[in-house]
């Protein structure tokens, strides 16, 4: 069936849906903002899993947050999908799964939504919408894909991400300079190697800066761990702050060093200088949005390092020309160990800190 290319409506109340992970329900962000932009008087509220609400705290776009579990049962799915049923002007489904397109047809008197790039699964799914977008078709960032709801709505786009923000104060607030090291990702095939943190922390510490630590309660002890050769004053804040108080403490530091992970993102929305360390996964599609760049083409290319605005982007590199695979590490799973990361050397990533330091040094004069 055709695909209706624009919709001109003035909704009053939206629905966005996000339910995935924490860097996903940040990554929505400019598409709130975009809404907001294009019907300020809209209540827009965001249907999300309740492990990620922390991440629109304080969201001046949003109205109202429905958080519900990762997994609801079958009996808890169509109790949410009767409570919302058509109580919304527009709802938006910003992933191309089953439910979250069943909640988007349900919940709203104008549906839109991503269906996937396979004709044999998507058929229902175009039904049930008003409108639809296939997923991936220009295989672009994920800020970018959100925003082509835009298009559909015949709207301006905003580039923007919204990190959260808190009204309460940080409990220990470092000593200034400092940097922020966001040390364990969710999953092993995105980790860096230990012996690179410590040369990384034992350079930093050189130049004057104290080291910050997050990371959630469950990573404390393993940070505690890997800390014991670092400087007696390093700060372990992991499992001790709200993202909007993660977001008050990343805005404060001079540079923020983490790999590809959801708070990644989160700093580099922040404005501070951040650096990505990324292996498998692809940057064109999943780095970090640049803050202030506002361009309808991804700000980084899939292969190769660089800088774009207060984004470095470190990608670690084989012979072998394999980076980026896109898999989960060189064994296929998520506990697995990738090799383009094992083999990012200290003095590499050392080196193109060094730099990026001394560039902003001479841009601000300090």
């Amino acid at each position: 069936m055709p695909n209706p290319k624009q919709l001109n409506i003035q909704p009053k109340r939206i629905l966005v849906i996000t339910l995935r992970y924490l860097g996903d329900t940040l990554l929505v962000t400019p598409l709130l903002g975009s809404l907001k932009q294009a019907y300020p008087d809209a209540q827009i509220d965001v249907l999300l899993p309740t492990g990620n609400a922390g991440m629109l705290e304080g969201n001046p776009h949003v109205h109202r947050l429905i958080a519900i579990p990762s997994k609801p049962g079958a009996f808890a799915f169509i109790k949410l999908l009767l409570s919302l049923f058509r109580g919304y002007d527009l709802a938006i489904s910003t992933q191309a799964g089953d439910r979250p397109t069943l909640i988007a047809a349900t919940a709203g008197k104008t549906s839109i939504g991503f269906v996937p790039d396979n004709a044999g699964k998507a058929w229902w799914k175009k039904r049930l919408l008003t409108s639809w977008l296939v997923f991936g078709a220009n295989y672009d960032h994920a800020v970018l894909e959100n925003l082509r709801f835009c298009e559909l709505l015949n709207i301006e786009p905003c580039y923007r991400l919204t990190p959260p923000r808190s009204s309460t104060p940080l409990p220990l607030p470092p000593a200034t300079p400092y940097a922020v090291l966001h040390i364990m990702p969710q999953w092993r095939y995105k980790q860096w190697h230990a012996d690179g943190w410590r040369q990384l922390v034992e350079f930093l510490n050189q130049q004057g800066y104290q080291i910050v630590l997050t990371g959630s309660g469950g990573e404390r002890q393993a940070l505690q761990n890997l800390q014991q050769p670092f400087p007696t004053d390093t700060l372990n804040l992991a499992g001790q702050l709200s993202l909007a108080q993660l977001t008050d403490l990343i805005a404060g530091a001079t540079l923020f060093i983490g790999p590809d992970t959801g708070i990644t993102h989160l700093a580099a929305a922040t404005g501070t200088l951040t650096f990505a360390l990324f292996g498998p996964t692809d940057p064109k599609k999943w780095a970090p949005w640049p803050c202030g760049y506002a361009d309808n083409q991804a700000p980084f290319a899939s292969r190769g390092s660089g800088q774009v605005n207060n984004v470095c982007l470190i990608q670690g590199q084989m012979e072998s020309g394999c980076v980026p695979c896109q898999l989960e590490g060189c064994d296929r799973h998520r506990d697995s160990h990738s090799a383009c990361l094992d083999q990012l050397s200290a003095e590499r990533v050392i080196a193109l800190i060094a730099k990026a330091l001394s560039d902003q040094r001479l841009e601000t004069g300090r």
